[in-house]
């Protein structure tokens, strides 16, 4: 008996295994089988990266409603779609981001500007502003008017704390029923009281507090921000201010990480945002340089791995944390001077109110496809990520991923800002040359921010 070898296939290998999935095909592997497969790998890097620039379009929404500037947003907590905004004409307004509506809309909510805005729970609101007065009102959609008419309701606050000077920020316990409010000090109120309940200030300070926050992790401390370019922390278990920092310039914002309870992040007046680590506040773990004005306000990504900073050069920008260069910008002609930013609870939009009276919602990825996304185009878009960051080092993919059209005045600002420190820089070394060995050490410039820690 003769045995006979045969080749033999099964055809359902070489089909589709769903009707519409494309066929299978059969590679060789060997890479001498294929001596232009570098080559073809680069293009398609190259071919990825500037897809994603020409699909790079960040701006989805303008909400309107208020006259004057917004000052001040707060995200509903355990909610991805409710965001309340107050400003400087007094107004408040409670927005649905997913169906682009008004819940809740007081015209005359304060006497002034709204300066600081939080919710209680989700379905209570806190405002404070410059007339001197707390209100807590009812964020309920059932007791919200419909704001397809556009008209605003007339809506009395559940309750009223009426203070000794104009507040500048607020911000709400995570669990307790208490929250912090910054003025001339720092104040702890119970929402069952008419007055405060503690007076939190730092022995020597005298300065005005513009922002309160609490840590997220640890809600028994708490963080603020002065006009004497102070950053102090508290505790309120014991009542009292336990650390003190002054800085160089003043700090406009604060925020705490979301997913590192011992970093916080500070927007600055002299351009820069600072990361601290509040267990050694001697130097930043971080400083981010981009801006070519102060910067107004800044928030965190849920994630922890980004933030969000709107400035006075009216650009916003979105960073990655621990990368302290070439953030992504985004810009419009109409859009003003940014003075609030947020960061949604799914962290995939960015939310920023500017002095032109809009609330503008933005993907946080520029180019990003909303709606459904097939098993194919993720695998795709995953595929294209995975050869951007594989030939990220290349010249020309590099250059088209980096690039970025920015307003000619913030560009023309960028290249003087960039002339006057290389200038500083020319000078202190020069300097430096001239004067006897020792006497003039160079200083690291993170070593510079922070001019003393008081305790």
């Amino acid at each position: 008996m003769v045995k006979i070898s045969v080749l033999q296939h099964a055809p359902s290998v070489h089909l589709p295994v769903r009707p519409g999935d494309p066929t299978p095909t059969s590679r060789n592997l060997d890479p001498l089988m294929h001596p232009f497969a570098r080559g073809r790998e680069r293009m398609r890097a190259l071919n990825a990266a500037k897809m994603e620039r020409i699909f790079a379009k960040p701006f989805l929404a303008s909400l309107e409603g208020h006259v004057d500037a917004v000052e001040t947003m707060s995200r509903r907590p355990e909610s991805l779609d409710v965001v309340a905004s107050g400003s400087w004409d007094g107004g408040l307004i409670v927005h649905d981001i997913a169906r682009r509506t008004r819940l809740l809309h007081v015209e005359s909510a304060h006497k002034g500007k709204v300066s600081g805005v939080c919710f209680a729970d989700e379905e209570r609101l806190l405002s404070c502003g410059v007339d001197r007065n707390i209100k807590l009102w009812s964020a309920r959609p059932s007791d919200a008017d419909d704001s397809a008419a556009g008209s605003s309701q007339v809506k009395k606050p559940l309750s009223i704390f009426p203070g000794k000077s104009a507040f500048n920020s607020i911000d709400h316990h995570r669990s307790d029923p208490l929250f912090a409010t910054a003025s001339n000090l720092v104040q702890i109120w119970d929402e069952t009281k008419s007055t405060a309940i503690s007076n939190l200030t730092f022995p020597t300070s005298t300065e005005t507090i513009s922002g309160v926050r609490f840590n997220l992790s640890e809600p028994s401390v708490l963080a603020s921000i002065g006009s004497d370019r102070t950053f102090t922390l508290y505790d309120i278990r014991t009542g009292k201010a336990e650390r003190r920092v002054i800085m160089q310039m003043r700090s406009n914002a604060l925020a705490w990480s979301p997913t590192f309870p011992t970093t916080i992040l500070l927007a600055s007046e002299d351009h820069n945002l600072y990361t601290f680590d509040i267990r050694a506040l001697q130097t930043p773990t971080q400083i981010y340089k981009a801006h070519v004005a102060a910067v107004m306000s800044c928030d965190w990504s849920p994630t922890g791995t980004e933030f969000v900073s709107g400035g006075w050069d009216r650009t916003v920008r979105i960073w990655k944390e621990g990368v302290g260069t070439a953030p992504e910008v985004y810009h419009t002609k109409r859009m003003q001077r940014v003075t609030s930013t947020l960061f949604t609870a799914d962290a995939r939009f960015v939310l920023t109110g500017s002095d032109d009276g809009n609330v503008r919602i933005w993907k946080a990825r520029a180019s990003d496809k909303l709606g459904i996304v097939t098993a194919r185009e993720r695998a795709a878009m995953e595929y294209r990520e995975s050869l951007k960051e594989r030939w990220k080092m290349d010249a020309q993919v590099g250059k088209v991923s980096r690039s970025r059209h920015i307003p000619k005045p913030v560009y023309k600002a960028a290249q003087l800002k960039r002339t006057m420190l290389d200038a500083q820089r020319v000078k202190e070394e020069r300097r430096r040359k001239h004067t006897r060995a020792g006497d003039s050490k160079p200083k690291a410039e993170r070593k510079r921010v922070v001019i003393a820690e008081q305790t």
